[in-house]
């Protein structure tokens, strides 16, 4: 059964209580829930990993390096837009990666608008609430497969 790791960047624990305008009332359980159900309808196995401390993140990602992980889902919230260190152990990774963002991207402030991860994706997916996430999951589920 392929592996996929999916995880959450900073601030998203407080999903369902934070700016509810724009990541809607959703938790981040509920968010996993739904992954979790999809992903064995599809036949992978997901790991959920979330954290508000940057190196806790890079260790993580660097853990699925060594285990061999299938693919890696990320939303790196805030840290997208500057985190060069989870940047840089991103980079390790020999697996697809898939960026997903809850909120366009693309419509909210300026400095949103560039990923410093993107360059590393297979492909990024935002705008869709947690929709992002389901559409992530059957795209990296592609990738790893062809």
């Amino acid at each position: 059964m392929k592996k996929i790791l999916m995880l959450h960047g900073i601030n998203h624990n407080l999903f369902g209580k934070r700016d509810p305008r724009i990541y809607g009332k959703v938790t981040l359980e509920e968010i996993n829930d739904r992954l979790r159900t999809l992903g064995k309808d599809l036949g992978v196995e997901l790991e959920f990993f979330q954290t508000n401390h940057e190196g806790e993140m890079c260790e993580k990602i660097h853990q699925g390096f060594l285990e061999e992980v299938d693919g890696v889902m990320i939303n790196g919230g805030a840290w997208t837009h500057y985190s060069y260190g989870i940047r840089d152990a991103l980079e390790i990774l020999k697996v697809p990666i898939v960026e997903i963002h809850m909120s366009n991207i693309y419509k909210r402030e300026e400095f949103r608008r560039k990923s410093v991860f993107a360059d590393l994706c297979t492909g990024q997916i935002s705008g869709f609430g947690v929709d992002s996430y389901l559409l992530g999951l059957r795209a990296i589920i592609r990738a790893i497969e062809t």
